[in-house]
Formats: C-alpha cells, sequence, structure tokens
C-alpha cells in the first residue's frame, strides 16, 4: 500500500462550488430528417446547428438548484464550447448519489427535433471517490438526460461494448491527472499511434455514436464523500471470494489511547531519580547501539523510543544519541519537555551535521532549534558555505520569521562577504515562494539593514554601505543581462547573425557595460572583481534558449568566463554541484583527489541564472572527430613511452575522474546521462553536466545504475587491464567513504524537503528514501566492495541503454 492511500479530502470540508469544464462534442450529429437513424450526417442542407449544452444536479434523484447552459456553438464538427461552469451548489453539499445530466439542444431545429440527446454521470465512484479529469460520455440520441437515481441515460459505455478505444482514453485520464509518468520521446510514439487506432475503431464502428467530453477539476488530494458530522459512510459488502476488499478506518494515523496511557505511566517523572543509576544490559546495550547507526529518516518504533528514554542518563556521554533521544520525548508533556531541554544542555556536544538534523522539520521546539544554531557556531565559514544552501531552505521550518537561525545566517555573513553574496542570492530567488514570501523577504532585509550599519570592515577599505551597493549593482548586471537576451532572440536568422548583434550591442548601445564604473563582485566568486564585458570574446551557445557565454575581464588582469541563461531553472543543477563540492571536501579530507570539476553554478531567478563556463568538449563531438577518447588526449598529452600513447599523469587523471562521477552519479540518481552531457577537458578531466534528473528519475527506459560507456571503458585498455581494475578499485573506496558522510548528506537533502527543485518537490519523502537506499547502510565495508563491483560490471553490460545511446545520437545529428 502507497504512503499516498490516507492523504485525502473530505468532500464535508470543501466550502467551494462545484466547477466543470464542457469541452467539445465528439462524432457526427444526426440527421434532422430521422434523429434515431444510426446513419448520421454533420452537414445539415437546411441549416447550420447551433448548439448549446444544458446541464442540472440532481441529488438522490431530484433536480438541485437551477439548470446551467453554455452559450451558443455553431462552428461546426467537433463542436467546441471549453466553456467553465460553475454551479451554486458546494461540494460539502453533495450526496452519495449526485449525478450531473447533460443534455444537448440545438435551437436551429423545430420544437420537436431539438434535442440532440443526453447522458448521465455519478459524481462518486464506487469507492465514494469524487470523479476527477477528463470524462467522454455517449449521448443517448433524442433523448433528454435522465437524473433518476437508476438513469437511463447513463453517459458511460457499458462493459460489453467497451474496446480498445475505451481502454486508451481511460490512460489518457490517468496519464492528464499526472497518475503515468510523463516520458517525452515515448510520448511522442505513442500518442500518434493512439490516433491511428481512434480513427481505425470510428472507422470499424461508422462513427454512429455522439460524445460529450467534460473536465471535472482536481484537487490535491482525493476527495472522499462524507456528510457532515458522522460518517454514514456504508461499509463495502464482503464477497464470499477471497477478494480484496478496500475499507476506508477514519482512525488510521491517530495515536492509541491504550498504548499512549501506558507509555506515560511508563515515562512517569516520579522515576527520575531511579533512571538516573540505570544501565543497559548486553542484550540492551546491542539494541541501543542498532538504533545510534539508524540513518535519520527512519522512524523510531514505540519500544525503540522507551528503550532510549529510559536509559537516557547513560546515553548523556555518547553524543551520536542526542538526536535520536530528542526523537522519543513527548514534546506536548510540558513537564517532559522541561527534562529533555536540562538533559540537552548537559549532553556531550554533538557535531555540525547532526545538528543540521536538528534543524529539520521533525524538530519544532525553538529551544532544539536554538541549540543546533549554536552547534553550527563552532563551523568555519568553508563549511558553511557548503551547508549555507540548505540552511537558508531551513529558515521554512522555523517558529517565527526573525529566528535565531537568520541572525546566526546574517551575523556570520558580515564577517565574510561570500557568504554574504551568497545568502543575499539564495534568499532573494525564494522572494517568489507566495508561502514564505514574508519570511524571506524578513532576512533580507536584516541582512541590508546590519550591513549598511558595518563600519570599515577590517581586511580592507571598504564599509558596509560600499559592500551592500556591490552587492547590489550583482542584481542590476543580471537585469541588462535578461534585457539582452530578449534582444537577441528576437534577432531573425541563425546563431552566426545573433552573436553579432550581441556584439554590437555591448559595443554601442551597452557600452557601460564593457567597462564598468566601478568593478562588481562576480556573483558566482565574489572574491573576484570583475571590470567589463570583452565584446570580442562573448558569444552565444547554439542552444533553444540562446545562452550567452561572456567574457569578463577582472581587475587583477586576468578573465573569468561565464555562461548566462534565462528561462531554465537551474535550481536543480545548483544543487547538484553544492553536493559535488561536499562530496570531493569530503574525498580529499581521506586524501583522495579524484580530480572533480565542481564547476559554480548560481539560480538567480526561478528562470534564470549563471554557471562558470569550463573549456572542453562532449564526449559525442570528440568520438565523432578523433573517433576515441585516447586519439583526443594524445593530442595533448603525446608520450611515446606512455601508456596508449599518452602521459601516465593524464590517464591516471582520467581514471580518478571517471571513478568520482560514477559513484556520485549513482548515490544522487543522476538521470539523462547521454554523450551529449558527459565533457572532457584537455588535461584528461572527465566532468558531467546538465542535471534535469535526480534522484532515480530518468526520462530513458532501463537506464543503468550509473553512466559508464564501452568508449570509456576503451580508453582504460577494457575490461581485462590493470588500469580497469584500478578504476573499480578507486570507486569502491569513494564509496566506502562517502557512506561514512550518508547521515549528513541524508540531513542535507532533508532541509530541501520543502524546496521548490522539481524532482525533490514532487514527492520529498519518497526522494530521500531512495537517496538511503543507494548507500546501502545494511552492509560493511567488504560487502559493499563485491556490491559495487556488481553494480559496474552491470553498467558496462547494460546491452540497452547502448541501443538508446545509438537512437539520441541519431536524434542529435538530424537536430
Amino acid at each position: 500500500m502507497s504512503g499516498n492511500e490516507f492523504r485525502f479530502f473530505l468532500s464535508c470540508d470543501i466550502n467551494l462550488p462545484v466547477t466543470f469544464r464542457i469541452e467539445r462534442l465528439e462524432g457526427k450529429l444526426p440527421s434532422s430528417r430521422n434523429p434515431d437513424s444510426a446513419d448520421v450526417d454533420s452537414t445539415l442542407e437546411e441549416g447550420r446547428p447551433e448548439l448549446y449544452v444544458e446541464c442540472t444536479l440532481y441529488l438522490d434523484g431530484a433536480p438541485f438548484g437551477l439548470p446551467m447552459r453554455t452559450r451558443l456553438e455553431t462552428k461546426g464538427p467537433s463542436y467546441c464550447w471549453n466553456e467553465l461552469i460553475t454551479l451554486s451548489t458546494k461540494y460539502r453539499d453533495l450526496t452519495a448519489n449526485s449525478q450531473l445530466a447533460f443534455t444537448v439542444w440545438d435551437v436551429s431545429r423545430g420544437k420537436s427535433e431539438g434535442v440532440i440527446g443526453g447522458a448521465t454521470i455519478q459524481l462518486f465512484n464506487m469507492k465514494k471517490q469524487l470523479k476527477t479529469g477528463k470524462h467522454k460520455l455517449r449521448l443517448w440520441l433524442g433523448r433528454e438526460a435522465d437524473g433518476s437515481v437508476h438513469t437511463s441515460t447513463p453517459g458511460k459505455v457499458p462493459k460489453e461494448e467497451r474496446g480498445e478505444l475505451e481502454r486508451l482514453e481511460k490512460l489518457v485520464n490517468k496519464y492528464e491527472r499526472g497518475q503515468i509518468q510523463r516520458v517525452d520521446w515515448l510520448d511522442r510514439l505513442a500518442f500518434p499511434a493512439m490516433e491511428k487506432i481512434k480513427e481505425r475503431e470510428n472507422s470499424k464502428n461508422g462513427s454512429s455514436h455522439v460524445y460529450l467530453v467534460i473536465d471535472f477539476c482536481s484537487f490535491e488530494h482525493r476527495v472522499v464523500f462524507q456528510e457532515s458530522g458522522a460518517n454514514f459512510l456504508i461499509p463495502s459488502p464482503i464477497a464470499s471470494t477471497n477478494e480484496l476488499v478496500t475499507v476506508w478506518d477514519p482512525e488510521v494515523g491517530k495515536i492509541n489511547p491504550s498504548e499512549h496511557k501506558q507509555l506515560k505511566l511508563a515515562r512517569s517523572l516520579n522515576r527520575g531519580i531511579i533512571d538516573r543509576d540505570l544501565k543497559p544490559s548486553i542484550t540492551e546495550r546491542k539494541s541501543i547501539q542498532r538504533i545510534l547507526k539508524y540513518p535519520p529518516t527512519r522512524t523510531l518504533s514505540g519500544d525503540e523510543r522507551q528503550l532510549l528514554w529510559k536509559f537516557r542518563f547513560s546515553l548523556m556521554s555518547e553524543k551520536r544519541a542526542l538526536t535520536k533521544f530528542l526523537r522519543c520525548v513527548e514534546w506536548s508533556d510540558v513537564q517532559e519537555a522541561k527534562q529533555a531541554l536540562e538533559l540537552m544542555g548537559k549532553w556531550e556536544p554533538i557535531d555540525v551535521c547532526d545538528a543540521l538534523e536538528l534543524l529539520s522539520p521533525v524538530f519544532e521546539s525553538e529551544e532544539v532549534r536554538a541549540y543546533a544554531v549554536s552547534v553550527l557556531e563552532r563551523a568555519d565559514d568553508d563549511e558553511l558555505q557548503c551547508y549555507l544552501l540548505q540552511l537558508v531552505q531551513a529558515l521554512r521550518f522555523e517558529r517565527s520569521d526573525k529566528s535565531r537561525l537568520s541572525h546566526f545566517l546574517v551575523q556570520r555573513s558580515l564577517r565574510n562577504i561570500e557568504l554574504a553574496s551568497f545568502l543575499r542570492w539564495y534568499v532573494a530567488v525564494e522572494l517568489h515562494d507566495p508561502a514564505y514570501a514574508k519570511r524571506f523577504y524578513c532576512t533580507y532585509e536584516i541582512l541590508e539593514e546590519s550591513m549598511l550599519k558595518l563600519g570599515i570592515v577590517a581586511n580592507g577599505d571598504e564599509d558596509g554601505f560600499k559592500l551592500w551597493q556591490s552587492l547590489v549593482r550583482q542584481t542590476e548586471l543580471t537585469a541588462q543581462l535578461c534585457s539582452i537576451m530578449r534582444d537577441v532572440r528576437n534577432v531573425r536568422g541563425g546563431t552566426q547573425k545573433k552573436i553579432e548583434k550581441l556584439r554590437h550591442l555591448l559595443s554601442g548601445l551597452l557600452s557601460e557595460l564593457t567597462y564598468f564604473d566601478e568593478p562588481i563582485r562576480s556573483p558566482l566568486a565574489p572574491g573576484v572583481l570583475i571590470s567589463g564585458i570583452i565584446p570580442s570574446e562573448s558569444s552565444i551557445f547554439k542552444s533553444a534558449l540562446h545562452p550567452l557565454r561572456l567574457a569578463f575581464r577582472t581587475t587583477n588582469g586576468g578573465i573569468c568566463k561565464i555562461i548566462f541563461k534565462k528561462g531554465d531553472d537551474l535550481r536543480q543543477d545548483q544543487l547538484v554541484i553544492q553536493m559535488v563540492t561536499l562530496m570531493d571536501r569530503l574525498l580529499k579530507l581521506e586524501n583522495l583527489d579524484l580530480h572533480l570539476t565542481p564547476y559554480r553554478v548560481l539560480a538567480t531567478g526561478h528562470d534564470e541564472g549563471m554557471m562558470e563556463f569550463i573549456p572542453s568538449k562532449s564526449l559525442a563531438q570528440i568520438l565523432s572527430e578523433h573517433r576515441s577518447i585516447i586519439s583526443y588526449l594524445q593530442k595533448f598529452h603525446p608520450d611515446e613511452d606512455g601508456p596508449f600513447g599518452i602521459t601516465a599523469t593524464c590517464l591516471e587523471t582520467f581514471i580518478k575522474s571517471c571513478a568520482g562521477y560514477s559513484v556520485i552519479t549513482y548515490i544522487l540518481g543522476i538521470g539523462d546521462r547521454h554523450l551529449d552531457n558527459l565533457l572532457l577537458r584537455d588535461d584528461g578531466r572527465l566532468l558531467h553536466v546538465d542535471f534535469g534528473f535526480i534522484l532515480g528519475r530518468d526520462p530513458k527506459p532501463f537506464p543503468p545504475p550509473m553512466k559508464l560507456c564501452k568508449e570509456m571503458v576503451e580508453a582504460m585498455g577494457g575490461a581485462e587491464s590493470q588500469y580497469y581494475t584500478r578504476f573499480k578499485s578507486y570507486c569502491c573506496e569513494a564509496y566506502n567513504i562517502l557512506r561514512k558522510s550518508s547521515n549528513l548528506i541524508l540531513n542535507l537533502f532533508h532541509l530541501m524537503a520543502g524546496s521548490n527543485i522539481p524532482d525533490i518537490a514532487c514527492d520529498p519523502e519518497k526522494g530521500i528514501l531512495k537517496l538511503q537506499e543507494k548507500f546501502r547502510l545494511d552492509l560493511d565495508d567488504e560487502e559493499c566492495i563485491h556490491f559495487f563491483q556488481d553494480l559496474i560490471n552491470e553498467s558496462v553490460s547494460a546491452l540497452f541503454p547502448q541501443m538508446v545511446e545509438t537512437i539520441h545520437r541519431w536524434a542529435q545529428y538530424w537536430r
């Protein structure tokens, strides 16, 4: 049973009017000479039909409220109204036997022949759930819709008459409601095929039927019928067969009173003195150690919570136990909460990664969250910057707009201009969130006021006012870049014409961008001051969104190249690159440098942003021009005595970077990997770009566990070579190192649960559990080595992904 099974609304709680859309009429209208005839013709010689639809709500067989009518429609088959109908009746007033009766009238005919046909539909299905999405009702020709309980004009096609067309339409309805995953390339194949089936079925049946298409509105969760007050749902009759019967239990998820009473007695505060001297037995100690190894996503059972509470005093020297203990506290009990907070103050100080868990939505106590912030104060600026994106998202879970966390972030930013710049951008992007805009704006104001009051900074000659203005000018710069993109996109012609327009704008009308009046801090790297754009070295990528590739001159005489995009949400890419940066840091702390390329990405709006430009070529381009990766690397690092004719250092760099990204993309569930978003630098470093699919989502069917194409294996000398063995060794070593920090990574993703990042927002709980599965916390290090080697072998031998890759190359070639 899925986790969404019991997420629903009750109809009696919905104080909104019943709303639906009447879309169109399908099929040929009956001739005016013989309305009951099956041979029908939509073209009438005596005049063009003028149609409207009349709809009436029936409750338990009696009409309720006034009938509603659409406008007249005369624009020939198919007749399309696409009109929203809002009844005066509200959902809370509906009964279990509510029906809508639809009658189609033609005012161009005589009174006796004016009715085209009618159909009736129940608003609730057999499970007492409100119907949603599109429904295709078959009209009973020449008859008005009958709204009685046992209607004589049901719009539903009888079971014995249902064919392939009805089955496909039911699937399309589920697809449009989001119950079937959208796969772009598969949809483009499926829908034309369905149209052919539709044409074939219509020709077979002679198109003798007329259908009315209506569209009911959808809610966030299912709507279950219930009258106000007590639950009058009639239980489903239990058949004598072995069928499964779905029974709605309103008590699911509620606290068991007897269990709660037993827990209160067991935790009686009168036993506090006795508990201080309690020591766990060997068996209990083993159970406690097992609980302490649980990932932060694991929910503790009642017995486990009771065990930790019982031995809370003896666990105070174990810092890992604090977060688990705080999950056991009954915070609604004032005395118990008070004792827990006293113990928290005396507990062995926890690590920063565990403090992040205390900022998740699970912990609502302001004292607990304030304690977590006090632990974060021990982190240095580099470590804090690794978590800054998540800490900004954690502001959603605070109890007030001006929380201890927001003040902490601002105060730390005043000491470090990079932190200040990134904090300002992370908060500014969230100002578009309707639910939390006020909270983020409040933090933005605190940052602005605090920085403006700041005196001369110790390590420079800028005061707070100048520092804040340098950050504001970043926003002005991005606004000008958005304006440039609009002008460039409006240019007719190919990419070269657009590039000429870009350079013309930078040299002419917008020449102030060539040389800034004052240097601006780079949004991507605030420690770097940029002084202008170099028009001759700026260009445009050949892409649908026409991203800009801009070359900025820096005040120290260097060049800083960035890519600016408009029309694309970069927040997901920003998160992935932040995780790559963090994992690179974790690996280097264990003396394992895998030559990763965590380039910088910054979302400056919900549909715009910039990223660092890394000189490189896609594997698709390299294989097209050089036929192999080795041939490409020989061009830059030739060595006759080295392996495969390249230097040993270059090959080692390639192997390490392949290993690093193989592990990271597997853990994060990066999807849509193909040879165009795998890049190679001329020093041998491989890197991944374009992270539109994460946490296991992939538009391609049957994706391999990790992206390791045969060309990469060939560059290592094949699956039997010593270099490929070294590659697998690096993978297993990196995997086991990152598994040690699984709690940190899971905590960071848990803090993103409320964000608007697409692949997390759709189902945060499911996404975090998928991430947890990738760490295989049930295995020890040695078992994980065997597990990961099997994954590599599975990915290399996967034939189907290679076929898809070939199809993708063809698509790219003909694009």
